[in-house]
This record gives C-alpha cells, structure tokens and sequence, in this order.
C-alpha cells in the first residue's frame, strides 16, 4: 500500500529558518515515515534529530504517536521534541 504524503506542522517552515540562520544544516525526513523525527540538524559537528510538533495545537494533538514513542525510545543518539523556534535552537545550543 503507498505510503500517503506526508504534512508538516504549521511552524516548521519557521522552525527550519531559525536553525538556518543559526548556521546549521537542516535534512527534511518527515517523509520517511516510520516515526522518524521531522528535521535532521547538523551544527557544529554534532547531529541532532528533532520532532516538531506544533505548540498551538491541544497536547492531546501534540502527543508521540506509537511509531514515533518507539523510535524516541530505541534511538541511541540526540533526538529532541520542539514546538517552537526557541526550543530547536536550545537543542543546538546547550551542548
């Protein structure tokens, strides 16, 4: 069965531009489904793998989904949730 297409939440295009204009890199992964985190983000030698989840919504919207609680569950590297623009750069900066 194909695979639907995948949407973005309302702030990553924001989000991807606060992170850009801090000097890193942004891979878009929310196409692969699987519950793979939204956004690769590469900055200053290290990798972080980042969900968005829009902040405007109810937490009840904002939840993990089952794929996506495994994947953040048996990942071993640096993945974060972020609901805003503020929250991705924190990620990046408090290494």
């Amino acid at each position: 069965m194909p695979r639907r297409a995948a949407r973005i939440d309302a702030n990553q295009p924001e989000i991807v531009a606060a992170l850009r204009a801090a000097g890193a890199t942004v891979l878009h992964l929310h196409m692969v489904g699987g519950g793979c985190p939204d956004i690769a983000v590469g900055f200053r030698g290290s990798n972080y793998l980042m969900e968005i989840k829009d902040g405007n919504k109810p937490p009840s919207r904002r939840k993990l989904t089952e794929d996506e609680q495994m994947f953040f569950d048996e990942w071993r590297g640096k993945v974060a949730i972020v609901e805003s623009a503020e929250d991705a750069l924190g990620v990046i900066y408090d290494e």
